[in-house]
């Protein structure tokens, strides 16, 4: 059939994600850096996906292409929805709950018990990924938040000292895992007694998501609470603060 459907201009995309996180049906996935329309039965023409484009990589066309599926797009939130659920939930409170991801404290040089001091790290709670923390824990009480792109870690050497010392720290990559994080941060700072955030990201374009999605939750949330966000170049070297 004929019909209005989005049209994604992959000259223009730089893979930033925020189409995907918009679709709420799952038209769009990112892959090999660029936004691509999958399912176009999933597509309803509607284009809330085009004023988070901030290239203005998409547009419409009307052309032929399969019908809008309501049905299967109900099946597939479904199932996102449960994934969700499964990934945030703790070991033993419902099936789907991974040992792994039980939320606990670590106690500062725990992790030095049977380590050189030098190999001591500065992380103070576990799980660190956004999609597995919990949104109440005990280790937010009065708690400077950390925000970062997983990758920062890996550029800057002294990352655990210079960022992570006495903070609660959540990881994530926009990119990879084609998730909004907003609303589970809106919900962390919401729920719980954050003294501040700092957000550090990578200077790449696709990581301006992290940064974001922390804005959108400051904002949400309701709360004046300090934020301080540093961008790292791949080398490590900070861009700008």
């Amino acid at each position: 059939m004929i019909r209005k459907i989005i049209k994604i201009d992959e000259t223009q995309c730089d893979g930033c994600g925020l189409c995907a996180r918009a679709c709420q049906e799952g038209a769009i996935v990112i892959t090999d850096g660029k936004a691509r329309l999958v399912r176009e039965d999933y597509c309803d023409g509607l284009g809330n996906c085009l004023p988070a484009c901030p290239t203005g990589a998409i547009t419409f066309e009307e052309r032929e292409a399969a019908e809008y599926d309501e049905k299967a797009v109900k099946r597939n939130i479904a199932v996102k929805h449960t994934e969700t659920l499964c990934g945030d939930s703790q070991a033993g409170d419902s099936p789907c709950g991974c040992p792994g991801a039980r939320a606990q404290t670590i106690e500062p040089g725990g992790a030095a018990v049977t380590a050189p001091a030098e190999a001591a790290g500065e992380l103070r709670q576990w799980p660190v990924q956004i999609k597995l923390v919990p949104v109440c824990a005990p280790f937010y009480e009065n708690a400077d938040l950390l925000i970062a792109a997983d990758c920062a870690a890996y550029a800057r050497g002294n990352f655990h000292a210079e960022f992570m010392r006495n903070k609660i720290t959540l990881i994530g990559c926009p990119k990879l895992d084609n998730a909004d994080y907003s609303e589970k941060l809106t919900e962390i700072i919401k729920q719980n007694n954050i003294k501040s955030v700092t957000v550090v990201r990578m200077a790449v374009p696709c990581c301006g998501g992290i940064e974001y999605f922390a804005a959108q939750a400051l904002k949400n949330a309701g709360k004046t609470i300090p934020c301080r966000v540093v961008t790292l170049g791949i080398k490590g070297e900070i861009e700008k603060e």
